[in-house]
């Protein structure tokens, strides 16, 4: 077995991005593969570690997506990588409802203990966060005996054809793929750049809507679960006004109804906290994970209540590759990654970085309208100059930019004018610092 030496934690660039060797790749990708999946960075990897993609060309690309927020430990992190080699010996797949095994006990353990509440948990694993919350939906419906779900504008929940029910933005995620699943109402949204007055009365106009709607419109009784987003992905890293979580479970609670955070991107550490939710100390009844879980293998979980959990008749939840032990293994790997280097207090120290930056270039560039995020999970809104008017061509122009440079960076947004970013949680500081002073750049070349 070869085993590879780390790539330096450096930006490179040999050719001019997209290389021949990726161009000829694409060309190949173009041929074999359907024309409805996207393409955010035109290169092809042929390895990664930690901040760095090494691609088929030589270059060396800092990663600013992290692959959509999932290698927050890194890539190809050593302590996943040691336990995926150790369980690939071992076995790769029984099933665990068939004959179950210790990774999927250990990580449901984990999951339980690290989540936030001191009543008493169980979960489940699943292989995405689209399902996570389709069993998420589907438990909370078989536990309450109510059919309504409540979701929220901007809220991205995922692909499939009850979570593309439950996600708000049409296009590309919705557009030509219905009928959709029924009962889903969706709610308002404090969406704070775009509303009038301050974060208290945002607050509390944005509770008064939501709560007005759910009464008048769908009946509280009838509503099996409220599912949110702590911070919204998808939709640009919408971060809620002070109180409104709180306000919002307090009222699930009082109306029997199952508070659910989907933290599928802002777990795991992303945000500062181990999970999103608990900057402002709410308890979810249910909490949906994924991506930064595994370090890049395909896992997901639910974590639930353990009477809300028990609620399901034996067999109703399962699935032939939910919680496989090479995702556990690599799950197991993770945590103890985030746990052993303090990646909770990392991400923070990113956010310090990436905030302040992202400040001052606001300070610049009157195209940047607002920045907003948690740790190592900010974004930049891009207006017309003067404006609150979206800047589409902007964050074309600085994506293509930043990619030019051999910077990775992610778009978003309900109004496609948000750039994201989601570094992996262990990049240094010098290779954050020169990926943020190519995005001074390309914002200079506007």
């Amino acid at each position: 077995m070869t085993t590879l030496t780390a790539l330096t934690q450096e930006r490179r660039l040999v050719t001019a991005i997209p290389g021949p060797k990726s161009l000829e790749a694409l060309q190949r990708r173009s041929e074999a593969t359907s024309g409805g999946l996207g393409l955010a960075f035109p290169v092809v990897v042929e390895r990664a570690s930690d901040a760095i993609l090494l691609d088929i060309d030589g270059n060396q690309i800092i990663d600013l997506g992290s692959g959509i927020g999932v290698t927050g430990v890194g890539n190809s992190a050593q302590r996943v990588v040691d336990r995926v080699i150790d369980q690939v010996q071992a076995f790769t797949h029984t099933c665990f409802t068939v004959a179950p095994y210790m990774g999927y006990i250990e990580v449901c353990e984990k999951l339980n203990s690290l989540t936030p509440g001191t009543f008493k948990k169980k979960s489940i694993l699943v292989n995405s966060g689209a399902e996570a919350v389709e069993n998420a939906i589907k438990i909370a419906r078989n536990y309450t005996k109510r059919q309504a779900i409540v979701v929220f504008e901007h809220g991205y929940h995922g692909r499939t054809n009850l979570t593309m029910a439950l996600t708000a933005k049409n296009m590309p995620y919705k557009e030509g793929f219905g009928p959709f699943a029924p009962e889903i109402y969706r709610v308002p949204m404090p969406y704070s750049f775009h509303w009038v007055g301050d974060q208290a009365t945002i607050t509390e106009d944005a509770i008064e809507m939501v709560t007005h709607k759910i009464d008048k419109e769908i009946g509280a009784h009838n509503v099996a679960a409220i599912l949110i987003e702590p911070i919204q992905g998808e939709g640009g890293f919408i971060v809620p006004p002070k109180g409104f979580l709180p306000a919002l479970s307090k009222y699930s609670t009082d109306n029997g109804i199952i508070f659910i955070a989907d933290e599928v991107q802002t777990g795991f550490a992303r945000t500062g906290n181990m999970f999103a939710v608990e900057n402002e100390n709410v308890v979810p009844d249910m909490i949906v994970t994924a991506k930064g879980i595994a370090g890049g293998l395909p896992l997901a979980g639910v974590t639930a209540r353990a009477e809300i959990m028990d609620s399901v008749h034996v067999s109703g939840l399962g699935g032939t590759y939910g919680g496989n032990p090479i995702a556990c293994a690599a799950a197991l790997g993770a945590i103890e990654t985030i746990q052993e280097e303090n990646l909770v207090a990392r991400a923070n120290h990113i956010g310090q970085i990436l905030g302040d930056s992202l400040r001052a270039m606001q300070a610049k560039y009157p195209v940047i309208g607002e920045v907003r995020g948690r740790g190592a999970m900010q974004a930049i809104e891009l207006v017309e100059p003067g404006t609150k008017t979206p800047n589409t061509a902007a964050m074309n122009a600085i994506t293509k930019y930043c990619q030019s440079k051999g910077v990775l960076v992610l778009t978003a947004g309900t109004y496609s004018n948000v750039v994201r970013f989601l570094p992996p949680i262990v990049i240094t500081d010098e290779l954050l610092k020169d990926a943020l002073s190519v995005l001074d750049e390309a914002l200079a070349s506007l």
